[in-house]
């Protein structure tokens, strides 16, 4: 499947405003605990939270669990990592150093293994952190050791904790385990699934009731009156001439048999042409609401797979042309089945593709304009019947009146006029009670065979989405690797290293025209990004953005921006429950930059959902609050903020003896 539409990815990273983007929330319990839920199930929740990069909620899942009684070295080192992920040293508080160094004490009452090693490798590295000055060669030794999962945990949790001469030193691992990961799992091949929408449940046209009960209640008297009016012309005829009487009424019997059963046959059955649903659709009373927004976009869908799905030698063009009425009625079907639902074209795509698809293989077994008319020979035996049985009418009239003077002739004539037409009328309404048990039998059985056919779509849909569609610790390692290689490539091209830098933060915002897509309870995340990197080096800031697709990790529209610490005047961030978060950069010497850090999403939660809740994780996953706090600290005292928050100003992590 393709990413690709038809929005062009032109946006500049500056100054970026992105209209409000259409979501899809898949619905998954991996964010979910019930209220009762044991600590157990409350610290896997927690470890999901820190895996896809949101801290804060994990701190308060994996705390929960502690509180509780679920304890243990596992527990207590994604706890530490929780407290340290997306923070650098400066900013943990007096409160969270305490508690750590708490923590720090209990280490040893643990039972030996991996992860009271990676907790204590942890602590070591903190307190190095924390110190002004401190030897790194045995932690960093201590830290290669560690099995690969608890080492690479370590690694992208304190990446912002990782600074200095330590970075250094392990920017070259980093970089390379980021090389090797980024496109890792099938990322170009599976991505599209992530922001599919989830198809909706399959549905089909349901039978039009049935109309016959008119000629039901009619049907009873013409058919009396066709009885008394045939048998007294017959009578008149036997008084008459019995032995001709009786010959002419045994033609006149096998006649009106043999028109009756070849006659139902013929006109019994409704006509039909094409796809039947498409009759069956009450037509709007409002013709303009029928051209609205979801039933134009179904007729686009259904031009677009059409256009994909065509039989062997034929362009799509052609078959185009070749479909036009079946294209029409499937979507006038559909456009009227899903209207109420107030959904997007994008979750009954699954149900045209579908459609798209048998009817292709429709043609292909010359089953597409099946319309079941009757054979020659029913239409002849029909008419020969009926003329039949006219003549033997006719002939029991002349019969009846052969040698009888007046008033014979009269009655004669009003049984034979009698019988005309209430055997019409009687015949006529016998067919309309026919058609329309045929017409339901028919519209019930296409009824449940479409949608046996159509469930049967829908599941091998979902199967295929739910196998294909990235987890979130995928979703969560790719961005990560993406915005490794993106500060790699900008300190190139700076020529920084970590010594040069006094600390750094990059911000994760949604692109222009991005699908978006998120689990429930869960971030959003992006099909585009625009990435802004900060560097705080001694000489000012060094600030690059770009735009990345995050299907193939390209960029483009890069820009970068040098100013002093005092050049940043201003730092604004404005929320708008209809809009989302801006940010705004003011600059001394330059114009102020508008940033769309985050859109509302109110009107796509679910009702369990709490709008602030996933406001918070959303900006938290997007490393916005570190970011904040940062360029808010800077904009209002400059580079001093950064330094009165430096190790000296602080107080030094120690372990617990």
């Amino acid at each position: 499947m393709s990413h690709g539409d038809d929005t062009p990815f032109s946006s500049a990273a500056y100054n970026s405003t992105i209209g409000m983007q259409a979501g899809t929330v898949h619905n998954s319990n991996v964010y979910f605990v019930h209220p009762d839920a044991s600590p157990q199930e409350k610290y896997r929740v927690g470890v999901q939270f820190l895996e896809a990069g949101v801290p804060g909620r994990a701190r308060e899942m994996i705390t929960d669990a502690m509180v509780h009684g679920y304890d243990g070295a596992e527990v207590r080192f994604h706890w530490v990592l929780a407290m340290l992920s997306a923070r650098t040293y400066q900013d943990l508080s007096n409160e969270d150093v305490l508690r750590l160094h708490y923590t720090s004490g209990h280490v040893r009452s643990y039972a030996e293994g991996e992860w009271k090693e990676a907790l204590r490798v942890t602590f070591d590295l903190l307190a190095v952190l924390s110190a002004e000055s401190g030897e790194t060669g045995p932690v960093l030794k201590q830290l290669q050791d560690l099995p690969r999962r608890q080492h690479n945990a370590i690694l992208r949790h304190l990446d912002l904790m990782l600074t200095g001469g330590l970075k250094d030193d392990l920017w070259a691992e980093t970089r390379e385990r980021a090389g090797a990961e980024r496109f890792g799992n099938a990322r170009a091949q599976r991505l599209w699934a992530y922001f599919t929408a989830a198809p909706i449940g399959a549905r089909a046209m349901p039978p039009r009731p049935s109309t016959a009960a008119a000629a039901q209640a009619a049907l009873p008297i013409r058919v009396v009156l066709f009885a008394g009016s045939g048998a007294f012309l017959w009578g008149l005829a036997l008084v008459a001439n019995p032995v001709q009487a009786v010959l002419e009424l045994l033609v006149a019997l096998g006649a009106g048999l043999t028109a009756a059963r070849y006659g139902l046959r013929w006109w019994g059955r409704e006509p039909r042409s094409g796809p039947a649903a498409g009759a069956r659709i009450p037509q709007p009373r409002d013709p303009a609401a029928a051209e609205g927004g979801f039933t134009k976009g179904v007729r686009h869908s259904f031009d677009h797979y059409f256009s994909m799905r065509t039989p062997n030698g034929f362009a799509a063009e052609a078959w185009l042309a070749h479909t036009a009425q079946v294209r029409s009625s499937l979507a006038a079907e559909i456009a009227y089945l899903y209207r109420e639902s107030r959904i997007g074209v994008d979750r009954v795509d699954w149900l045209i593709r579908h459609l798209a698809e048998d009817t292709r293989n429709r043609h292909n077994n010359g089953t597409l304009f099946d319309q079941e008319q009757p054979p020659g020979r029913t239409k002849a035996l029909t008419v020969a019947a009926l003329a039949v049985l006219g003549t033997a009418a006719l002939a029991a009239f002349g019969t009846a009146v052969s040698g009888f003077a007046q008033p014979r002739p009269i009655w004669a004539f009003l049984a034979v006029l009698g019988a005309a037409w209430s055997g019409h009328a009687a015949a006529s309404r016998w067919l309309e009670i026919r058609r329309e048990e045929h017409r339901l039998a028919r519209e019930s059985r296409e009824y449940h065979e479409q949608l046996a056919a159509r469930q049967l779509a829908h599941q091998r849909w979902k199967e295929r989405l739910d196998a294909t569609r990235p987890s979130e610790l995928e979703m969560e390692t790719w961005l990560a690797c993406d915005k490794t290689s993106f500060i790699d490539e900008a300190l190139r091209y700076h020529r920084l290293t970590w010594r040069d830098l006094i600390t750094h933060t990059i911000l994760v915002a949604p692109g222009p025209a991005a699908k978006r897509g998120r689990i429930r309870g869960g971030p959003w995340r992006y099909s585009r990004y625009v990435f802004r990197l900060f560097l705080f080096t001694q000489d000012g800031v060094r600030e690059v953005s770009s735009e990345f697709d995050f299907f193939d990790a390209t960029r483009k529209n890069e820009q970068r921006n040098n100013y002093r610490f005092d050049a940043l005047s201003s730092v604004q961030v404005t929320e708008n429950t209809d809009i989302g978060y801006d940010l705004e950069l003011v600059l001394t010497n330059g114009p102020a930059m508008k940033i769309r850090v985050k859109d509302a999403e109110a009107h796509q939660l679910a009702p369990d959902e709490n709008a602030q809740e996933i406001s918070e994780i959303s900006l938290s996953a997007a490393g916005s609050i570190h970011a904040f706090r940062l360029l808010e600290g800077i904009a209002a005292e400059g580079k001093g903020w950064i330094e009165r928050r430096g190790p000296d100003n602080l107080t030094p992590f120690r372990i617990a003896g």
